[in-house]
């Protein structure tokens, strides 16, 4: 009898416990995990940074964020409406949206509070490491397509996208749906899509099954999961996602404000080695990494095998395109024994570098300041 859906996903989860004990009878280590659980209710996974591989990431390691319990979709009851200040309501089916012109293109999407475990003192969310990061091939319809069959009123000036997972989060004044708005100019470029495919296969649940917002070069919070709603307003979005929360402080003459978080920051990441590692004396060691910049295309990574004293360039890997990240690898070619701090820092097409120190007004997001490695050479 074959299988449905859930059957397989049954039979696969049984099928894991039963390969890693044969893996561990055999005598040999068991595989680096695909993902980490940083958080069990609501589910948050990170992918295993160290293993990075390649340029695109497989679903069954991209990274998980969720703010409550993933809901449950029915198709035949679902449908992303659009609605608010336009001229023709839309009300769309799975199906529907399938039909309509499609595009495939691959974005980068990083946690805005990616990193936060190396914050001290420690803040606020999940600890996340250098995991909550992935590059995807995402299919769907491009978002200003829906936006013109729908109609924008002249008084237009945000989308909100909003989805049906909701909860009580600490500071709300009740019960809240996830929902980040992002202003016209941004809905209406042609890279941001409305997603029902990802690397060539149907959207899995985790990754916002049956329709997720996917805003290239911006923090994946932007990118919301299982759509139910667009709704385009005539003055900005002050929802509790881009006040309480998603935000930080802007200064303008001295004076802290408070607005919401978009675009990512320049960063640079090591994957190999890992911090505690050790390395072999007087062999070369390729260190690599990934680096990715938002909007923008990553112009350069240094590398740095003594703490900052002195930096190398690394080459940078052949794939290459907008709003993603860009592998690089750096030929350490003589390690010297002794502990050593390796860093790696980025520099965008625009000339922003990333810097050596954080920022507290970005609070507990936007961690993108370069974090030391330290291995041991022996």
């Amino acid at each position: 009898m074959p299988l449905d859906r859930r059957g397989f996903l049954r039979a696969a989860g049984a099928a894991v416990p039963f390969a890693v004990l044969a893996t561990q009878l055999r005598g040999e280590p068991p595989a680096a995990p695909a993902r980490i659980t940083r958080q069990r209710e609501p589910e948050n996974f990170e992918s295993n940074f160290a293993a990075l591989s390649g340029f695109r990431t497989p679903a069954s390691s991209f990274y998980v964020r969720n703010h409550f319990a993933a809901p449950k979709i029915d198709l035949k009851t679902w449908r992303l409406k659009v609605e608010g200040a336009v001229e023709r309501p839309q009300e769309f089916t799975l199906e529907g949206i399938q039909k309509l012109a499609n595009r495939t293109m691959p974005v980068t999407l990083e946690c805005a509070g990616n990193g936060r475990v190396f914050l001290s003192p420690p803040a606020r969310g999940v600890n996340w490491e250098l995991g909550a990061v992935g590059t995807a091939e995402w299919t769907g319809v491009q978002l200003p397509a829906i936006l013109e069959q729908a109609g924008l009123k002249q008084d237009a000036v945000e989308v909100v996208l909003e989805g049906p997972d909701s909860g009580t989060p600490e500071g709300a004044p009740g019960a809240v749906a996830f929902a980040r708005s992002i202003p016209l100019e941004k809905a209406k470029k042609p890279e941001t899509l409305l997603a029902f495919g990802m690397n060539g296969q149907e959207l899995p649940a985790e990754h916002g099954f049956p329709v997720r917002a996917i805003v290239p070069g911006w923090y994946g919070m932007a990118s919301v999961k299982w759509l139910t709603r667009i709704l385009v307003v005539d003055k900005p979005y002050r929802g509790f996602w881009q006040t309480m929360d998603y935000s930080y402080f802007d200064r303008t003459h001295g004076l802290p404000t408070v607005i919401p978080i978009t675009t990512m920051q320049v960063k640079s990441q090591l994957a190999r080695p890992s911090a505690g590692d050790t390395i072999a004396a007087g062999k070369p060691y390729s260190i690599s990494g990934a680096a990715w910049a938002g909007e923008n295309d990553i112009a350069r990574v240094e590398v740095s095998t003594d703490g900052g004293k002195t930096w190398g360039e690394a080459e940078l890997g052949m794939d290459n395109a907008p709003f993603c990240w860009r592998l690089w690898n750096y030929e350490w070619k003589s390690p010297e024994r002794g502990k050593t701090k390796l860093m790696a820092r980025a520099t965008d097409s625009n000339g922003r570098v990333q810097p050596m120190q954080r920022n507290p007004d970005f609070r507990n997001y936007m961690i993108h300041h370069v974090v030391p490695v330290e291995v041991e050479v022996r």
